[in-house]
């Protein structure tokens, strides 16, 4: 007898055993749902292999039975099954959950895998109203109403119209009337025979090498595409889309930010006649399975979404993208910790298609990759159009006195953009009013009670906030140490730049763009609509300005403290510095007026930042990546990270300790383990943490401890009083 062998979505790294079904479905294949009892619960597991009931680890007459297969084939194609099992493998992470998130959620409980069909009725197709009784009124309203929309009308419509619903049953008796049912239309599908909605864009000789070079491409294809800000890396998107659809297949692009998912959609819907379909958390649970189902049927031509759309089906696949490959949101953070970049390559090769890694700052991993040989690197290195490359100028503000950490030379600089008619961008990556608020006279600050962090000062509305574990109070009246009354904001975020500028130009719209400001739905849409008029205005915000926006009439970027990441204890610190300095700076100068860039730092004598400004990102890229081949890190050697969180201070350290002192034992050569040390940030919403680096210079070596270390963690004793992850290849903050 054979039985089931599944994936279980737990925390348990192991398949689990069930006999089949009591009725059929014996013969169900891997992929396939089956809803199972699980402890006092049931469950739906994804059926990995059917074995004889000899191999289980567990007597025959304790196997439960499984209580229903929910498919008739796999509800993931094999090509998805075997990128998410390798996935799971390579981050350690349990098949089961690995499996689940690999599905929309509808489909995660149990849910049909077909479109949701709509009950439509109609007449029949000899129907009169001569068919029914003179005295019928409430009968012939209704056939009125169904004659007049020979393509079905639904119940409620029927009713919004004044029809009696109830009597639909009586004109189907008489053979008056019919129900049909009718799929969800596949959102803008013109059908044209002509791909194009309007004709691309002249491409210069560099944009038109690249786009040439993947129309040449004959299978995987690994492509890394190093273009400046503002040199036209969407437009060879575009056009290497056009030659995928031309050929009948579908294209896959992926991009950082759920905000700059309508932008990016708006920009394909205007330039093919192709259905173009979105993915991303904004989405209902019923419009994502709507979308994955098209998609996998090949009815969507270009999926765009954010990093979860990477394990979106495709029945046609001709091309992958990923723009803004460097961004750090591709990386999941909890759960399931995998890199949607990572998997978009090892998915290309699975393909057999060419995947194309799009930035003007590209990861220090990306670029070593290209320069081993195991990338094609191609460079955009013009702007397109008449645009120009940006000014950069460091402005030393050591010994200035600062407004609200606006120095005077910058607000002079800010007042001569905007009486020349265009507009300024000031960046800063602190949202609220301040990042404290201090007692004046004892110095003590207002911290979170649950966090080893202050809470940040917000005015619009007044409260503390906690950005670290959400916590929120309201704005104290004296020193909880002193008692004294004189507290006071130090330091300053975007809504007390705001302010300030407000005094210093009263005439002027500024618009605050952070995630406080656009929470409402429509609110960045709604500032962006204001910005592109172009009238002069001062944009204020965070990391949201930095990514994928065009300002044609932005003139100057001010980044207020351009030293926030030098001296950063994450050895990536100075590479993300880097890349978010350059893509802000990417705002200015992006049509016919010149751009200028002002940092404001009291470094400006550091020589990594006047590589980055003055020589730009490839010598600074090299000169990062020789610094990082000396010290053995990434991507010149394999990390992961275990974290570990407790109530009570010293239990995550204790328990990654015992884990150090039984893997000195059993480990691989060449495997090292760093710490266990605290956290950065020790304690976090009321949890004390403690983390351990497990370093080796091959990849193999690694999986290998790691899949001991997890095995040992599973079993641990103190495994229930600490919850503890694994992060292979980490990109946070140690």
């Amino acid at each position: 007898m054979l039985i089931f062998r599944l994936a279980i979505p737990s925390p348990l790294h192991r398949l689990f055993d069930y006999r089949p079904p009591v009725y059929g479905a014996v013969d169900a294949a891997p992929g396939c749902r089956v809803r199972v009892p699980f402890g006092n619960r049931e469950v739906i597991g994804i059926l990995v292999d059917r074995v004889a009931e000899t191999e289980s680890d567990c007597p025959p007459d304790k196997l439960k039975a499984a209580l229903e297969v929910l498919d008739e084939i796999p509800v993931l194609c094999d090509e998805l099954y075997q990128l998410t099992c390798w996935a799971a493998r390579y981050y350690q992470h349990p098949l089961g959950d690995a499996l689940q998130q690999a599905l929309p959620v509808l489909l995660r409980q149990g849910q049909s895998d077909r479109f949701q069909h709509q009950t439509l009725w109609r007449a029949s197709q000899d129907a009169s109203l001569s068919q029914l009784a003179s005295n019928a009124h409430r009968q012939r309203e209704l056939l009125q109403l169904l004659l007049e929309h020979p393509q079905g009308i639904s119940t409620d419509a029927l009713k919004a119209e004044g029809g009696d619903p109830k009597l639909l049953r009586t004109l189907e008796s008489k053979g008056l009337a019919a129900s049909m049912e009718k799929r969800p239309q596949l959102p803008h599908a013109d059908e044209q025979e002509q791909v194009l909605r309007e004709a691309p864009l002249t491409l210069n000789n560099e944009q038109g090498a690249v786009v040439s070079r993947l129309q040449q491409a004959n299978g995987f294809l690994p492509l890394l595409l190093e273009g400046v800000t503002g040199s036209g890396k969407t437009e060879v998107y575009l056009q290497a889309i056009q030659h995928v659809l031309e050929q009948g297949k579908q294209a896959l692009v992926l991009v950082p930010e759920i905000g700059l998912t309508p932008q990016t959609t708006a920009r394909f819907k205007a330039r093919f006649n192709v259905p173009v379909l979105a993915l991303h958390s904004g989405m209902t649970d019923r419009q994502r399975l709507d979308a994955w189902l098209w998609a996998r049927e090949g009815s969507a031509r270009i999926l765009i979404g954010t990093r979860s759309a990477i394990f979106t089906p495709l029945k046609h696949p001709g091309i992958i993208i990923v723009d803004e490959e460097h961004d750090g949101s591709f990386k999941q953070q909890d759960g399931f910790r995998y890199h949607a970049r990572d998997l978009a390559v090892y998915r290309a090769r699975q393909l057999n298609v060419p995947v194309l890694l799009g930035s003007a700052t590209p990861s220090l991993e990306s670029l070593q990759n290209a320069l081993s040989g195991r990338f094609e690197h191609l460079r955009l290195t013009q702007r397109a159009g008449n645009a120009r490359p940006p000014k950069f100028e460091l402005m030393d503000i050591k010994q200035q006195t600062l407004d609200a950490g606006l120095s005077s030379g910058l607000l002079a600089r800010i007042h001569q953009h905007l009486r020349q008619g265009t507009q300024v961008l000031i960046f800063l990556n602190r949202r609220g009013f301040s990042p404290a608020l201090v007692c004046h006279d004892c110095g003590t600050p207002v911290d979170c009670t649950r966090c080893d962090a202050r809470m940040t000062l917000h005015r619009q509305p007044p409260h503390l906030h906690c950005h670290h574990c959400d916590r929120q109070t309201p704005i104290p009246r004296r020193c909880s140490q002193c008692g004294s009354d004189q507290l006071r904001p130090a330091g300053s975020g975007t809504e007390r730049i705001e302010d300030r500028l407000q005094v210093h130009f009263p005439d002027v719209p500024i618009h605050r763009v952070d995630r406080d400001s656009t929470q409402r739905k429509n609110a960045l849409e709604r500032i962006m609509t204001e910005v592109h008029k172009g009238e002069p205005c001062i944009l204020v915000g965070t990391q949201m300005l930095a990514k994928g926006h065009h300002f044609p009439k932005v003139t100057l970027v001010a980044i207020l403290d351009a030293d926030a990441g030098l001296f950063s204890a994450d050895f990536r610190g100075m590479e993300k510095t880097a890349q978010l300095t350059l893509q802000v700076a990417g705002r200015a100068g992006r049509a016919d007026h010149p751009g200028e860039v002002v940092l404001q730092t009291m470094q400006a004598d550091h020589p990594m930042l006047n590589t980055l400004v003055h020589a730009g990102y490839e010598p600074f890229a090299r000169e990062e990546l020789r610094l990082r081949q000396g010290g053995h890190l990434p991507p010149f050697s394999h990390h992961a990270l275990i974290r570990a969180e407790a109530n009570r201070q010293g239990l995550a350290e204790n328990f990654l300790l015992s884990l150090r002192e039984w893997g000195q034992q059993y480990l691989p050569e060449h495997v090292h383990c760093i710490g266990p040390f605290p956290a950065l940030m020790e304690k976090r919403a009321g949890l004390f943490r403690a983390q351990m680096l497990i370093q080796a210079g091959q990849r193999k070596p690694l999986h290998q401890a790691l899949a001991l270390l997890v095995s040992m963690m599973q079993e641990h004793p103190e495994a229930r009083r600490v919850r503890w992850t694994l992060d292979v290849d980490p990109i946070d903050s140690y």
